[in-house]
């Protein structure tokens, strides 16, 4: 495998250290979770990824990753996909069904066309078999980073929608509906036989509370909103 195979610090101690890093420190950097049940692929990433300045915290089972209460930081998963008790494959199976979108780099010594085409389809950045050069494994696990970043932009910005989407009446939220659609002042009057006034008025707080300054940011913002949200009847 080729991996750095010099030792500073035993990926243990840096796992025991994780709940002693400061909440700032925590909430920014990235952290690479690895689970490997060999200790020399483990030892091998963990000094990859400190070369590189990133965090890493290391699990010889899926089932110990399980047990642990790990911070809430960026990041990606390093799996192998053959190991004792839960599989890489059925751990990925496992997050999406419990909604955790953490990318995973899968690296293996024992990967088929199949486990590879199983692994990518439910949305796996890269499927790597060993040895596998360094920069390859790398290139995989910041491109996984910048998803989660991604993700994790996208989905405070659903967040902050629907916290200012419950603080709408109903009739904004139904008026608010109805602009999204494309809909004009006085078609949304007429529908719902009220005047074109009380139309704007409810308009106008409905998008103050939403923080639209404009009908195309508040598109953009109501599209954020989760589906049945957006198509709740009130």
């Amino acid at each position: 495998m080729m991996l750095r195979n010099t030792i500073a610090s035993p990926p243990a101690a840096y796992a025991q250290a994780l709940p002693r890093m400061s909440a700032a420190v925590e909430a920014g950097r990235p952290l690479v979770l690895i689970v490997d049940d060999d200790a020399d692929v483990r030892s091998a990433l963990y000094e990859l990824l400190l070369s590189v300045g990133l965090d890493s915290a290391s699990f010889a089972t899926t089932q110990e990753l399980l047990r642990t209460k790990l911070p809430d930081r960026p990041g990606c998963l390093i799996l192998d996909v053959r190991m004792p008790g839960i599989s890489g494959l059925d751990l990925q199976q496992r997050l999406i069904r419990s909604g955790n979108t953490k990318p995973i780099v899968f690296l293996t010594g024992h990967g088929d066309i199949a486990m590879t085409v199983q692994a990518m389809k439910a949305g796996a950045v890269d499927f790597l078999t060993k040895p596998v050069r360094d920069q390859a494994l790398l290139d995989a696990v910041g491109n996984a980073i910048e998803k989660d970043i991604a993700q994790s932009a996208v989905a405070s910005r659903v967040r902050e929608a629907s916290e200012r989407f419950a603080t709408l009446t109903p009739r904004e939220r139904q008026v608010l509906r109805e602009v999204a659609k494309g809909r004009l002042n006085k078609q949304i009057a007429f529908d719902l036989g009220l005047s074109e006034i009380t139309i704007k008025l409810h308009r106008g707080n409905g998008s103050r509370k939403m923080q639209a300054r404009s009908a195309t940011e508040l598109i953009r913002i109501w599209e954020l909103l989760p589906e049945e949200l957006r198509d709740e009847r009130g």
